[in-house]
């Protein structure tokens, strides 16, 4: 058994370490691998709302992959309700003070829906540094949630669009995670965004809940293995040409007579 003492040792440091040194390089693996998994949409800018990195949650958002976010402006996706909430950040960015400010926000999914809700923004950094950094997340306001959430058995939102739809077919076959984020071109964590998505929208819990839902609600081919998205239906002028030529609605005519 080893030493509890050279274990200890062995431990990356916690003060802060020289750059690029391995005890470095392993706090910033871990601090990265901790901001990918927040559930909240968040980015890591430059003082001047540049994206140096975006999290899955985000770009899963936005519709897009995280790294296309870098460069972008956090204010081109955020829009600020009124500007004057970024004068108390512009303040304290010139002053290096380190606080946490709330500012009101609106945006647009991947979807075209409007979403409204909450910035915080962290001025985060070296304290002697020029300018600090922010960690924005960005959180819907829970009003905007509650009557999506009331709403959330009717037929009418139980939808889901293709991606959504690729990812509950593939769950409902039993396919891990990771596999799933291989096969749609997402992460992992984006692939559980999305399903968190669809459990709030959808007011279930849990992946059976949500594959229950789907072929119940026709998202999901009751009659295909393995699962596969509905087919879509057919145009209403398809369906009444359809009707008409069934043989259960012919009459029978006596030749050269009427009904």
């Amino acid at each position: 058994m080893d030493d509890p003492e050279h274990q200890v040792q062995d431990l990356p440091a916690t003060h802060a370490p020289v750059p690029d040194s391995p005890a470095a390089v392993f706090w910033r693996n871990r601090a990265t691998g901790l901001f990918d998994r927040l559930p909240l949409p968040a980015a890591f800018c430059r003082a001047d709302g540049t994206i140096l990195r975006a999290n899955p949650a985000l770009a899963a958002e936005r519709g897009v992959l995280a790294g296309s976010l870098r460069g972008r402006s956090a204010l081109g996706l955020f829009h600020p309700e009124t500007r004057g909430q970024l004068r108390s950040i512009t303040e304290a960015i010139r002053l290096h003070r380190r606080s946490r400010y709330l500012i009101d926000v609106r945006w647009t999914t991947a979807k075209g829906s409007e979403r409204h809700g909450e910035a915080s923004v962290d001025l985060v950094g070296d304290v002697f540094r020029d300018e600090p950094n922010l960690l924005i997340m960005v959180r819907e306001a829970a009003e905007a949630r509650v009557p999506e959430a009331l709403k959330a058995t009717s037929h009418v939102l139980a939808t889901a669009d293709g991606v959504e739809t690729r990812i509950l077919a593939l769950t409902a076959g039993g396919w891990t995670t990771a596999r799933i984020a291989s096969a749609v071109g997402l992460t992992p964590d984006g692939v559980n965004y999305h399903l968190r998505q669809l459990s709030q929208r959808w007011g279930v819990s849990g992946r059976p809940a949500l594959v229950a839902r789907a072929f119940v609600e026709g998202v999901l081919d009751p009659d295909a293995w393995p699962p596969a998205p509905a087919p879509a239906p057919a145009p209403a002028s398809a369906r009444e040409s359809s009707a008409a030529d069934s043989p259960h609605d012919r009459r029978k005519v006596p030749p050269g007579g009427t009904t």
